[in-house]
């Protein structure tokens, strides 16, 4: 048996089959689907077309060729795009300075970083560039010797902002600007 929750644990929906089959289903008998937690679900080639996804969790749902999904309306960080001028945002970093999943770069303060071949794929929640993101995503992420680094950068400087992120995003590039005191926030 397969079943859809609510971020409260409530049942939205229940069926035989994938889930992929269960919210097609859902979206075809007009079934609102609003705060359904998809986390990890693998929605990819399926038709979205008015089904009502608002506050839904899809971080790190499989979304490619995922048709009739508004993006404007499950994922925030759009508005960054509209920002003028310089832009924050943070960066996880372990304790040699580099991104804690692929590495390979060496941040450090006041220096400027660039990926020619950062990944503009929206439907990709993980891909190549500079990953930034919200507080709260690193806080979820932070382990012992990990530091969150400030990062400057503009809206033209944003490789993608992924469809329903759980707040992060790639950059072309950016600068490393300061780092955050979370002393207070992780125990």
């Amino acid at each position: 048996m397969t079943r859809i929750l609510n971020r409260d644990g409530k049942e939205l929906a229940s069926g035989d089959g994938t889930l992929k089959e269960l919210v097609i289903d859902c979206v075809s008998n007009g079934n609102v689907l609003r705060g359904a937690d998809l986390s990890g679900a693998d929605l990819s080639g399926a038709d979205l077309s008015g089904a009502n996804l608002s506050r839904a969790n899809l971080s790190g749902a499989y979304l490619r060729e995922c048709k009739g999904i508004s993006r404007e309306r499950c994922t925030p960080l759009l508005f960054l795009n509209d920002q003028p001028g310089a832009i924050r945002a943070y960066k996880l970093v372990n304790s040699k300075n580099e991104g804690p999943y692929r590495g390979g770069i060496v941040y450090e303060m006041g220096n400027d970083y660039a990926v020619d071949s950062a990944n503009t794929d929206t439907s990709e929640q993980c891909a190549a560039g500079i990953s930034v993101a919200t507080l709260d995503w690193c806080l979820q992420h932070w382990k012992k010797g990990y530091q969150v680094l400030i990062v400057e950068f503009t809206a033209k400087d944003i490789a993608a902002i992924p469809t329903a992120t759980d707040g992060k995003f790639r950059l072309r590039r950016c600068k490393v600007v300061g780092q955050k005191d979370i002393s207070q926030l992780v125990g």
